[in-house]
């Protein structure tokens, strides 16, 4: 009980925020170009209750990935909207790349201070260190899934709206079976080990640098990985 109540502690406000800002940031970029409907749903809020899906949450604290409530955008309130798709699409990524580079900075500045200093801070800097380690993670995750151009994923909306008309068309078709194939393609094909997984490995550790190993630390103690 002990070791999951020290799991939670360290994944739990970094899984928060990255959800919490991905979809709020969608929110946010709807709102600016032109469409209130995450705003008059009181969607624009860092109060994770507002977008914790139960099973997302559950998901991401045990297999570290899940998801939130997605933001209601309604694309046809955007005053362009093939072109402002494009920047609320981009604006939820955009957000967990701000938070890996955060996390980063966190997790540098704090073995730093631990590492230069005569006092042994460790009890407060390792908690630290495993939390911004983390963050770190779970927010290039999120990004460089969320990026897999498949509607209804946000990269899937970055190509519709970077497509011509009729390619577009023919892409935005495939979105009421979007998950499905996403499913699909993560668990029944190699893409994960071949592509996804690299690509978040590789920059995990470019962010991360000298101090990857804390992160692979944490994802052992979280996941057994």
């Amino acid at each position: 009980m002990d070791q999951i109540l020290i799991k939670i502690s360290i994944m739990l406000l970094p899984a928060l925020l990255a959800v919490t800002a991905h979809e709020v940031a969608h929110g946010y970029a709807a709102d600016r170009c032109g469409d209130p409907t995450a705003r008059l749903l009181g969607r624009l809020t860092f109060n994770p209750l507002k977008h914790l899906d139960v099973v997302g949450t559950l998901a991401l604290l045990f297999v570290g990935f899940g998801w939130a409530k997605p933001i209601p955008v309604n694309f046809a309130n955007l005053r362009h909207p093939k072109k402002d798709m494009l920047w609320v699409a981009l604006a939820g990524p955009g957000a967990n790349l701000c938070l890996a580079l955060a996390s980063a900075l966190a997790l540098h500045a704090v073995r730093g201070l631990d590492n230069h200093t005569a006092v042994n801070l460790a009890l407060v800097t390792r908690p630290v260190a495993l939390m911004a380690a983390f963050g770190l993670y779970i927010n290039i995750i999120l990004l460089v899934f969320n990026m897999v151009p498949i509607p209804p994923l946000d990269g899937g909306r970055v190509l519709v709206a970077l497509l011509p008309q009729r390619q577009a068309e023919f892409v935005q078709r495939i979105e009421p079976f979007g998950f499905m194939l996403v499913i699909v393609l993560v668990f029944f094909t190699d893409i994960w080990q071949m592509v996804i997984g690299p690509l978040i490995f590789s920059l995990v550790t470019m962010l991360a640098g000298a101090e990857m190993a804390v992160v692979r630390d944490v994802i052992q103690f979280l996941f057994g990985q």
